[in-house]
């Protein structure tokens, strides 16, 4: 249980920073497309005995890249891109996964595996998460142009393909950080949720990284803790409670945008 506190604080920062700009930017189908796509790089990195991060670090870019060139020379739509190869390399790692034979299986990777991290976890969860949020927030600015106005941040001199491919790059490493923790499978609830709830509750972009960080972590938090005692596996329990923060977030901003509404209406009607 310690080491499945220590896992879920470390991924929780990079998850939230990030999810931050992929729901800004649009890119929530392209964190599920990088998420399924690392299995394939996964199997075959076992099938190796290399490293499972540079399978699925090597997977994840390479769905990214191939997503990016034929969306760019072809006449097809960018999510209709994104579907067909996260979904074929996904595929592809399904079928190579059930021919191999082994007493060792995978599952965790699909389904992650928090009671089960060990101290080489942890270290490798801990260094990516560093590098990555140390990147997000050193570049924050940049980042947030690049998501608004892609030809205003060019126009400003910034070098918007380092950003673009430096964001896929990002994004596949903190979903390799996250395999060990709560899996391929729902590590795309890490990717969006904590974004789309701090959108739903805060105004500016500083605090929606603020607020998303700190929803991520009392999430995975609650999750674990409560896991214990409903007899449940940790991942998908705090993936719900997220969804559950999620529902609460959108009421609250449903209900004020209402009386936001009602106010209005009777200032006119005094006017009037």
């Amino acid at each position: 249980m310690q080491n499945a506190f220590a896992i879920a604080v470390i991924v929780a920062i990079p998850c939230a920073l990030l999810s931050c700009f992929l729901v800004l930017k649009g890119w929530a189908l392209m964190g599920d497309a990088v998420s399924h796509a690392v299995l394939p790089g996964v199997v075959l990195a076992w099938i190796l005995n290399i490293p499972l991060i540079i399978g699925a670090f090597a997977a994840g870019m390479t769905c990214a890249l191939a997503t990016g060139f034929l969306s760019h020379n072809s006449r097809v739509k960018r999510d209709t891109v994104m579907g067909v190869v996260f979904s074929g390399m996904f595929g592809a790692g399904i079928v190579l996964y059930t021919s191999i034979t082994s007493n060792e299986h995978l599952d965790h990777v699909l389904f992650g595996n928090m009671l089960g991290v060990g101290t080489d976890d942890l270290l490798t969860a801990g260094l990516i998460s560093l590098a990555v949020s140390a990147a997000l927030l050193l570049k924050w600015k940049d980042l947030l142009l690049h998501a608004f106005d892609p030809a205003q941040a060019q126009a400003s001199g910034l070098n918007t393909g380092l950003l673009h491919y430096g964001l896929l790059a990002v994004l596949s490493l903190t979903i390799v950080a996250t395999l060990s923790s709560v899996g391929i499978i729902l590590a795309v609830g890490l990717l969006i949720a904590p974004g789309a709830i701090a959108f739903l509750t805060v105004r500016s972009f500083g605090a929606m990284l603020v607020a998303a960080v700190a929803v991520t972590i009392v999430a995975m938090l609650a999750g674990t803790y409560l896991s214990f005692f409903i007899d449940s596996a940790p991942a998908p329990t705090i993936i719900l409670v997220l969804t559950g923060i999620f529902v609460v977030a959108l009421v609250r901003r449903e209900l004020l945008n209402r009386a936001r509404s009602r106010r209005m209406l009777t200032a006119e009607g005094a006017v009037g």
